[in-house]
């Protein structure tokens, strides 16, 4: 029997593409002795500090709203924060809004900044929500390529070509996902000239600042001229460990916060009061756990790419984040044909590159955030796959 509930969802609803990330994660979630490589998520958990903080706030009995743009306390706490940490000063009262994960604020800012038609330039390969984000707030994405030439960071000659009179904003992510790749500060400066020339808005998902392993982190924000065009976004997941807690966080002029502060307060009402108290100790408590989980990263970062290499694979060293993202092209197979037949034969699981965008077939995304015991068999697994190709 057909269901005709179908015929019910609206088209541009059907047009989208289920997330290729968590196709993956389902499949290796129903193998025995699968080592996941594919989701983008700490291995650590939540400091023990946050947690008693969420406990504690039940405890006293906050478990009622709070106000739309999220705790005051944690506002204020979090404008310290981002002075301190990246040079860059958000008043609390209006330029500040907690989200329910950096995922939504993404949303947010899109269906606050573009009109029906509006482009946005997006950097690929690209975390895979941008592009349906932008559509289902009405917008267009135009692609520009970031390629392994240039260590996928993305040049300023080929923003300037892909600008047209349509285009509102351009979004970059930096450290990049799905690649690893970071921009300095006179990469971001240039991208800034383009968009000070060009009248744009920069959207800056900074969702991996915490996890730069060479050299110091520059906000988009922090550029000079740049923090009245820019819609900063980030969040409490990967530097903090706390992805299941759903918090994140918007940083922009008043005008934009305000807007997305409107479409919040009618789809979301406020992100979960017992999260907001455990991110305000994690801004207050929480630099040494960052600290010891980049250490750990870093290590891990290095054996990945150094294994990957001597297995045959070209692999550039990720400035940041925690992925990996080797060429398979010596192989002969697409990147989906690879990563099945990885997960099948050798039940390692990796994302193919295809899921973030063209311009990553061929490739692979391999996360690190997991235990050096796991990523050594899980080389030692991928070692055994290739020895067929070699």
């Amino acid at each position: 029997m057909i269901d005709q509930s179908y015929n019910y969802i609206a088209d541009h609803i059907n047009q989208l593409q289920p997330s290729g990330i968590r196709r993956f994660f389902d499949l290796a979630s129903k193998m025995e002795n699968v080592i996941s490589l594919g989701v983008g998520e700490p291995d650590f958990v939540t400091p023990w500090n946050v947690i008693e903080a969420s406990y504690h706030s039940l405890e006293q009995g906050y478990t009622a709203y709070t106000a739309n743009a999220g705790l005051l306390e944690l506002r204020q706490e979090l404008s310290r924060f981002l002075e301190k940490q990246y040079h860059v000063a958000y008043r609390p009262e209006d330029q500040l809004l907690i989200t329910v994960g950096a995922s939504q604020a993404i949303d947010l800012a899109f269906r606050a900044i573009l009109n029906p038609g509006d482009e946005v330039l997006v950097i690929e390969p690209s975390f895979v929500s941008y592009v349906p984000a932008i559509k289902l707030a009405g917008g267009e994405p135009v692609i520009v390529e970031a390629t392994e030439q240039h260590a996928f960071k993305v040049q300023p000659e080929d923003i300037e070509r892909a600008i047209t009179g349509k285009t509102k904003a351009i979004l970059i992510c930096s450290p990049n996902n799905p690649t690893g790749a970071a921009l300095n500060k006179e990469e971001l400066a240039a991208i800034g000239q383009i968009a000070q020339r060009h009248d744009l808005i920069v959207v800056s998902d900074e969702i991996y600042a915490d996890l730069l392993y060479d050299e110091p982190f520059t906000s988009f924000a922090a550029i000079p001229n740049m923090q009245e065009r820019t819609i900063l976004i980030s969040g409490f997941s990967k530097a903090f460990a706390m992805t299941g807690w759903r918090l994140g966080y918007a940083a922009a002029p008043k005008a934009i916060i305000e807007a997305m502060t409107k479409i919040h307060q009618y789809t979301i009402m406020c992100a979960p009061t017992m999260a907001q108290y455990g991110a305000l100790e994690a801004l207050r408590n929480g630099q040494d756990s960052v600290i010891e989980m980049k250490t750990s990263y870093r290590q891990r970062r290095n054996y990945v790419v150094r294994t990957l290499q001597d297995i045959g694979f070209p692999c550039h060293l990720p400035g940041g984040a925690f992925y990996v993202f080797p060429s398979i092209k010596g192989t002969g197979l697409t990147s989906e044909q690879f990563a099945e037949r990885l997960l099948d034969e050798q039940k390692v699981a990796v994302v193919p590159g295809h899921v973030f965008g063209k311009s990553g077939e061929g490739y692979v995304r391999c996360s690190y955030a997991t235990s050096m015991q796991q990523l050594t068999e899980a080389m030692k697994r991928i070692r055994r796959f290739m020895e067929q190709f070699n």
